[in-house]
């Protein structure tokens, strides 16, 4: 994997892969795989921090949890999009909130924990907003990739060997723990999602419980499933310059051969099946629209069953895990 930029390069990589398939590993635990000194590790991690925008945050799989997610589009006046997008990414129940189409539309997913969140967004704020033109609301129905599987993983900055080493170790043989977030969890939860590599005696002033008991906690959150973690950066300062969320319209019986393939290519960050007129859902990352054209035609417009392909690329990212976007 090329990287076309000063700043960064392929340790940096290596860091993001590593921080990808284990977002709580020690700087020590990564050092050691990557044959540097913890020192460089810290070092590398503070700048991305910085000028990369890295974070690595605590989500909750909703899959797991039993929970629908929805992603939405809307469809605004040009002078209300940024402010629709604001709010949006101000709410807890929302990620991914992009503007797209000349800044004319807003896409966003939304994991609303109860059907009255979930109506009281779509029916309730959304609906009284006077430069909302229209909505669309698609409920994601089978992942084929994304979530807890990092896309720069599909570049490969690690060998197999090392990304072995670096995997969190698997619980004991026996029955799987149930993915449950209890109503005690929040603060530890709240807590994981700010910053998901926060220190256990952290999480132990933040939640009163003993540094033991939040060990034990955050091990059977990650476990069970129900919690895992996940990085942002700026892909930009990578090379990958272009964004743009798909809407594929696939032939019925090839709708999971398609998504399945999809999974695979390279430029691919996200792709699932969806309910609505299209019915797959992507996100991809190209160096250049160049790229992203060459993708459009080849890559995916080679696949059998592949009908139609709406694309738009990102104009602005207002929030993806968390918010606000940190400062670069």
């Amino acid at each position: 994997m090329a990287v076309e930029t000063d700043t960064f390069d392929e340790l940096d990589l290596k860091l993001l892969h590593a921080l990808e398939i284990d977002g709580r590993a020690s700087f020590s635990r990564i050092a050691g795989v990557l044959g540097v000194s913890d020192q460089t590790v810290a070092r590398r991690f503070r700048r991305l921090r910085a000028e990369a925008g890295l974070r690595v945050v605590g989500v909750r799989d909703t899959r797991r949890l039993g929970q629908d997610e929805w992603m939405l589009r809307l469809r605004c006046a040009p002078d209300g999009a940024e402010a629709i997008a604001t709010a949006l990414a101000r709410r807890p129940d929302t990620a991914w909130v992009h503007l797209t189409s000349a800044g004319t539309e807003v896409v966003c997913m939304t994991v609303p924990r109860t059907q009255d969140d979930y109506d009281d967004l779509l029916f309730g704020k959304l609906l009284r907003t006077r430069k909302l033109v229209d909505i669309t609301a698609h409920q994601l129905m089978h992942r084929f990739y994304g979530g807890r599987t990092g896309w720069i993983g599909k570049h490969r900055p690690l060998s197999d060997a090392q990304a072995a080493a670096l995997a969190p170790a698997r619980t004991p043989a026996g029955a799987p723990a149930p993915a449950l977030i209890a109503p005690d969890d929040e603060p530890l939860v709240a807590a994981l999602k700010a910053d998901g590599r926060v220190t256990y005696p952290e999480l132990q002033r933040l939640t009163g419980r003993s540094e033991s008991s939040v060990k034990r906690r955050v091990a059977a959150l990650l476990g069970s499933g129900a919690l895992y973690t996940d990085t942002e950066y700026d892909t930009a300062r990578f090379g990958f310059t272009t964004a743009a969320m798909l809407w594929v319209t696939v032939a019925p019986g090839a709708l999971d051969a398609v998504g399945r393939a999809m999974a695979g290519h390279p430029e691919v960050a996200h792709v699932s099946a969806i309910t609505g007129s299209a019915n797959l859902m992507a996100s991809v990352l190209t160096r250049d629209t160049a790229e992203l054209y060459a993708y459009l035609s080849g890559g995916l417009g080679a696949l059998d069953g592949v009908r139609h392909v709406e694309s738009a690329p990102y104009v602005r990212r207002f929030k993806e895990l968390i918010y606000p976007r940190p400062l670069r």
